[in-house]
């Protein structure tokens, strides 16, 4: 639990080439120094070099976008922008002001950039450095001419002032021709949008540079902020740290707008007609409603937010996204800006929510006819396209396993993909042709691979780690069976003196006959009715019986320790775990201590069937998620577990945030039921076992006040077996190697004492 830069050493990170391929640079840490510094190792060879502060100042920030032709690179640092030649290898600074010009790319003839200002789009022009406004967002509603307020006396008045008097006459005139004036000048300026009290953002050129289209956000004008207490501070006084709504609170909503500058007129793009738009969620289906609730919820068009548009590479067609707010549809859509119609070329429904989060990844083949995009319509996470014209959809690739991440090669040829074809618990670096096929590994390592391709695409730059080896930077030729080269060695002399165990990674069988996988420590000479821990990963949507270096050191870590002491120590990806698919992914929806709470005591059944582990010896502990988990198992699974640590613990769904939580439970509005079997806090009761709490007490992620409402709930309960601990400076992921200290010293002593003595009474 020390400080783990010291103990274990500091794996390489943040992995680029430079512009020229030459060169891959990254973030690392050998010295033991306060901080992470710049490194780098030139292509071909393994010798590493410390990148000084002088040098460190003429390198360019990695990043950003490139040209058509990859000759030109555009990026901001700073809040201004910078134009890197590729070929030459020369920046130069297009912006430096005190205001932040950000989102910068190549207009489609890649005469100008364009960047936001703002809250505005304005472009320059790279050969003559004019710099034009594009878009005039206002706030506030469009002021009213006074001409047209006024009323039949005040007309009546104006008109006999200018009839009977010459200088009205005279001054009306020249007011006139300023007016006419002024207008003739507007003209060459962008039209005033008034956008009222909303915020603008998502603002796009098309390709002919007629149409501007934008995103409007409304925030909820009254949405409670929960503040959570910071106790510990250096004025002396108690500060509040704002930090979030909680689930079921009003959400921004959004419209997308089209400027169309030629007839200097704006829109709003309808979405009215999307198919299901309208559709009544099932759980609602399930439901009671009044006749009036009923009717309103079946008329209802379901709010969307919008992304894109994404326009062909011949700048010719544009496609749309959108995804509804409750997230159990998502719509790719031809878009016509002249006419603003929308048609439909996927629809992706779920009656659980939608993988991915924003437009997912999408984007147009080199022949402006056919849009590619990743879908879990087939059960798994795959590549698919689809004529943007006729709406015929191929899947590129399918099977039992998850495309995790691709690009396209820069001679439009072949796609690259990491995926976990191999097994679930390992990630690969493939290539295939673009239109589908063949998909050649290149990677062979056993573990996980993150790639970095060099410019040229001839060669890797890889971060690889396994099971029991922190991730390491390597680099090899971009081909099947080139062999990877080791460049850094990171891990320190101490923590290579233990013999730190490869876990097993087996599986097992659920009692409804699904295939669970899991990691499994065993003692080497396991005594006959040995104890055994249970550890619950966190982040519900996460993967860890997997064979690469865990984010989960720690915990490794200590799982070492407890099979040294004797321990039989089992990590299971339960339902709801990333890498194995839709169902297992929505395994849990509208009951989360459902199925992922009995595959675990399916694990612990497993463990005392096979492994000969005492049933009445049994722990659990996990931290966020796990915690959650730990607490519903010590609840409702009482004759499993006898003893559990649930640490930053979620124990009342109710007060989780909205865009994780409404995703697997609905709205507690809407479908309490759901919230009502989630939530630890109502079933707290049923605690017999020995339970350890451990939590932050600034934890802006799950706040304190969680488990203080459970911890009052077992007081009342007169409930004995369980103590508290908290930790004053702490927020959701701890800090301070003291607090990782205490707490699985905790952790250690609850299970020694309850579990390795003696059986619980």
């Amino acid at each position: 639990m020390q400080d783990p830069a010291q103990w274990i050493g500091t794996s390489p990170s943040s992995v680029y080439w430079s512009d020229n391929g030459k060169q891959v640079y990254f973030q690392w840490n050998p010295e033991k120094a306060r901080r992470d510094s710049l490194y780098t190792v030139q292509a071909g060879s393994k010798k590493v070099s410390k990148v000084s502060a002088a040098d460190r100042k003429k390198l360019f920030t990695p990043g950003g976008v490139f040209n058509q032709k990859r000759t030109m690179r555009l990026y901001e640092r700073g809040g201004d922008l910078f134009l890197v030649n590729v070929k030459d290898g020369k920046l130069r600074q297009l912006t430096k002001t005190v205001e932040r010009e950000s989102s910068p790319a190549f207009a489609y003839d890649e005469q100008e950039i364009t960047y936001v200002k703002d809250g505005n789009l304005y472009a320059w022009n790279l050969g003559n450095g004019q710099t034009r406004q594009l878009t005039d967002f206002r706030k506030g509603r469009k002021p009213v001419d006074p001409e047209l307020v006024k009323d039949k006396q005040d007309r009546f008045l104006q008109a006999q002032q200018t009839e009977l008097l010459h200088i009205i006459q005279k001054r009306e005139e020249e007011r006139r021709q300023q007016r006419l004036a002024q207008k003739e000048t507007a003209r060459n300026r962008p039209k005033e949008i008034y956008i009222e009290d909303k915020s603008v953002d998502n603002i796009i050129l098309s390709p002919d540079e007629r149409f501007i289209t934008y995103r409007m956000v409304t925030r909820p004008a009254n949405g409670k902020i929960a503040q959570v207490p910071n106790y510990v501070t250096a004025s002396g006084y108690t500060e509040e740290i704002p930090t979030r709504t909680k689930v079921g609170d009003d959400q921004a909503t959004y419209e997308l707008g089209l400027y169309d500058t030629r007839l200097d007129t704006t829109y709003l793009v309808s979405f009215k007609s999307l198919p299901g738009i309208q559709d009544k969620p099932a759980y609602l289906k399930d439901q009671k409603q009044s006749k009036a609730d009923s009717a309103r919820t079946a008329s209802e068009v379901r709010k969307v937010m919008m992304f894109g548009p994404y326009y062909s590479p011949d700048g010719k067609k544009a496609v749309l996204v959108a995804r509804s707010h409750d997230n159990k549809d998502r719509w790719i859509m031809a878009f016509d800006p002249t006419t603003r119609a929308i048609k439909v070329l996927d629809r992706l429904h779920d009656e659980a929510w939608i993988n991915g989060y924003g437009a997912g990844e999408i984007g147009w083949l080199p022949d402006s006819e056919n849009v590619w995009f990743l879908s879990e319509e087939s059960g798994y996470a795959h590549l698919y396209t689809v004529n943007a014209t006729s709406g015929k959809k191929a899947a590129l690739t399918n099977g039992k396993f998850e495309v995790l991440n691709l690009q396209m090669s820069q001679d439009k040829k072949y796609w690259y993909l990491t995926t976990n074809q191999v097994h679930p618990g390992e990630q690969h670096f493939y290539r295939m042709p673009l239109k589908g096929g063949k998909m050649e590994q290149i990677t062979r390592m056993t573990g996980a691979h993150e790639v970095t391709m060099s410019p040229d695409e001839k060669n890797l730059a890889i971060r690889y780690s396994y099971s029991n080896k922190p991730w390491e930077l390597y680099l090899m030729e971009n081909k099947p069976g080139a062999k990877p080269v080791q460049i850094t060695k990171s891990t320190t002399a101490e923590f290579n003196a233990y013999p730190w165990r490869e876990p097993e990674v087996i599986t097992f069988k659920a009692s409804d006959g699904a295939d669970v996988h899991a990691r499994l420590y065993k003692p080497e000479n396991a005594n006959a009715s040995g104890p055994a821990v249970i550890f619950v990963h966190g982040a519900g949507y996460l993967q860890n019986a997997h064979k690469w270096w865990s984010t989960y050191f720690r915990e490794y870590m200590f799982h070492n320790l407890l099979v040294d002491k004797g321990y039989t120590v089992l990590d299971i990806d339960y339902r709801g775990s990333a890498g194995y698919g839709r169902d297992w992914r929505t395994g849990i929806y509208r009951h989360m201590g459902g199925k992922d709470l009995s595959d675990h005591v399916d694990g612990a059944k497993m463990l005392v069937e096979k492994y000969k582990v005492n049933p009445k010896r049994i722990g659990i502990y996990g931290g966020s998620y796990g915690g959650f988990i730990t607490l519903m198992a010590m609840f409702t699974q009482p004759d499993v577990f006898a003893a559990g640590a649930a640490l930053r613990s979620v124990t009342d769904w109710a007060h989780y945030n909205h865009g994780y939580t409404s995703n697997i439970l609905n709205e507690p509005q809407n479908d309490s039921l759901a919230y009502v079997r989630s939530s630890p806090i109502y079933f707290a009761e049923g605690l017999k076992g020995a339970l350890l709490m451990c939590h932050g007490m600034v934890d802006t992620n799950v706040h304190f006040q969680d488990i203080v409402r459970l911890s009052q709930r077992l007081i009342e309960l007169k409930k004995e077996n369980w103590e508290l601990a908290v930790y004053p400076i702490e927020d959701h992921g701890f800090v301070e190697p003291s607090s990782w200290t205490d707490e699985y010293k905790r952790i250690l002593k609850l299970f020694e004492t309850n579990l390795n003595q003696s059986a619980p009474k």
